[in-house]
């Protein structure tokens, strides 16, 4: 309220508008800060929390609306903090997203930091001399480059990449802080972050860069053939764990992470935050409840944050209904020869969260040899969770420790592992996100990648991806007609995500065992249990469909083509 103007000269109903704006303000900053107290874990303890404060804000959002030009003159309301409070539903609704793994909340998301923009409501604050209120807006812009990427917007983040540059390079010269290292170095993440992603320029006559949508489309999973009876399992939780010494990542997920939690989500709605008739943001109602699995993001966790949320998750798990666990990490070799009586100990595993030497990105033991090392995901350490149908993939040097894997439960279990050994081109590329996940998430995109194909005309595009969707029709027959693969294939067929992963290992293994530089049998990826490889990864069928989209992208002198002796 301004100090022009005595209280007492203000009208009853007007002063009830500040008082109640004043109530709604200090209940929405209280609910919001509670937040953070939540549990990270558990689908249980935070929904009845996040609707109240949820509630608290739309009814904010509307009033300031309803009431803008009291507030303006009686409470002396700034744009800016119209904007905080804007900043403030678009994190309500991406932590709805990151909770739930509802891609439609992501939408609502970017609709309100868009306003935000669109709007200028932080133009004023480099006129106040209030360094905290700057940062209120390079945070902002932080937050808005993360859900754009995830909305694979790539030319909005180039901009908003620029303008937070321009933004932080005034913060710093103007109030001289301590954390200008800090915000140079998310500048940093987020311009490694956008040049690691394979990006395939169209030859369409402009040289325009063509983005995919990765995610799971209505028509894009290879249907069952009618009468395949498969098992009736649902992916219902995963957990995405990336602790990679040195690969890219910012705000928390690294390259491998952002790409495999798109696979395991289906392409959004556009329910896009309404704009009413007036041109008012309004905050929608909850989308229809969909069958994405829920998701946990774990970047760098300890061993003892891991087993937590592995924990949570296995005890939340629904009947009839699959746990995936999806590891992309640093190899942990064990220190001694192993013996034919090694155990699920002896194999080393990935790396877990801790403070140690790291040499030449491979961690070495330095303890008695003997003993097992503590900061390391053992295969013995998920043991007492495939209780319950357990799916794996394992990305890491050290992937073929889960091949020594015992199904002690009888319940289903895959473990996809990764190869472990690349050739020198590819792991140069390392850093910029496993060729083995970005298989998993946008086969074609790896396929362009070991053919070193980074440019594509638009049509040919489409049509590879046409003929990559026959392939992996065949693929699935291959998988649900063979005689001796193990069934623990086909009690995870049934979903469509499972099936989708599936179908693509089987083509990642077919491709690369053709491909003349990958040479050793390390260099291929590998599962347990074994696929029958006649039948799936080195059938002859799908080998000459291998062939065939080299020939469409004009490198198949890359392959060995002995197959098509047969032919």
């Amino acid at each position: 309220m301004t100090g022009a103007e005595a209280e007492d000269d203000i009208p009853l109903g007007e002063r009830k508008t500040v008082t109640d704006f004043c109530y709604l303000l200090d209940k929405s900053k209280q609910l919001f800060n509670g937040l953070r107290d939540l549990p990270q874990y558990g689908h249980k303890q935070w929904q009845s929390y996040f609707g109240r404060t949820f509630d608290v804000y739309t009814k904010l959002w509307k009033f300031q609306q309803q009431h803008r030009q009291v507030l303006d003159t009686r409470y002396g309301l700034k744009r800016w903090q119209i904007g905080e409070v804007a900043s403030k539903i678009g994190q309500l609704y991406y932590h709805y997203y990151l909770r739930t793994s509802e891609t439609s909340y992501l939408n609502e998301a970017f609709s309100f930091y868009s306003a935000i923009r669109q709007r200028s409501y932080y133009y004023q604050v480099n006129k106040e001399d209030r360094p905290e209120l700057v940062v209120k807006k390079l945070r902002y812009y932080a937050r808005y480059i993360v859900v754009c990427l995830l909305l694979n917007k790539m030319d909005l983040v180039k901009v908003l990449v620029k303008e937070l540059s321009e933004e932080i390079e005034e913060y710093t010269q103007r109030f001289n802080t301590e954390d200008q290292l800090e915000w140079n170095l998310v500048l940093q993440e987020v311009a490694a972050f956008i040049e690691a992603d394979p990006v395939v320029v169209l030859n369409d006559g402009s040289n325009s860069v063509f983005v995919t949508s990765n995610r799971l489309q209505e028509g894009s999973v290879p249907p069952l053939e009618q009468g395949m009876v498969v098992g009736q399992l649902v992916l219902a939780d995963a957990l995405i764990v990336g602790n990679c010494n040195n690969q890219v990542k910012f705000s928390e997920l690294t390259v491998d992470m952002f790409r495999m939690l798109q696979a395991l989500e289906r392409e959004p709605v556009n329910l896009a935050t309404q704009t009413s008739k007036q041109g008012t943001l309004e905050p929608s109602e909850k989308p229809a409840k969909r069958e994405n699995p829920h998701k946990y993001l774990l970047y760098k966790p300890t061993f003892s944050q891991l087993y937590t949320f592995l924990s949570a998750s296995f005890k939340e798990l629904p009947a009839n209904s699959v746990l995936l666990v999806y590891l992309s990490a640093t190899g942990v070799f064990p220190a001694t020869h192993l013996d034919y009586e090694a155990g699920p100990y002896d194999f080393g595993g990935v790396l877990t969260n801790t403070n140690r030497d790291v040499v030449n990105g491979e961690t070495v033991q330095k303890r008695n040899q003997a003993q097992k090392e503590m900061h390391c995901l053992h295969p013995g350490d998920l043991f007492a969770f495939t209780r319950k149908p357990l799916f794996i993939i394992v990305d890491s040097s050290n992937s073929a420790a889960y091949k020594n894997f015992t199904n002690l439960f009888g319940q289903p279990l895959v473990c996809l592992l990764s190869p472990t050994v690349y050739p020198k081109s590819v792991q140069d590329q390392s850093q910029r996100g496993s060729l083995f996940t970005l298989f998993l998430y946008s086969p074609l995109l790896a396929f362009s990648s070991v053919c070193g194909v980074n440019s594509v005309r638009r049509g040919l595009w489409g049509r590879a991806q046409d003929f990559l969707q026959k392939v992996f029709r065949d693929i699935g027959q291959m998988i649900t007609r063979s005689r001796s693969i193990d069934q623990a294939f086909l009690q995870f067929f049934g979903d469509e995500f499972l099936r989708l992963l599936l179908i693509r290992f089987v083509f990642c293994s077919a491709a690369l065992r053709l491909h003349k530089l990958f040479r050793e049998s390390r260099s291929f990826p590998e599962s347990y249990p074994e696929l029958p490889k006649q039948d799936t990864v080195e059938s002859s069928v799908l080998q000459k469909h291998v062939l065939e989209l080299a020939a469409m992208l004009d490198a198949q002198s890359l392959f060995w083509d002995d197959a098509l002796e047969s032919y």
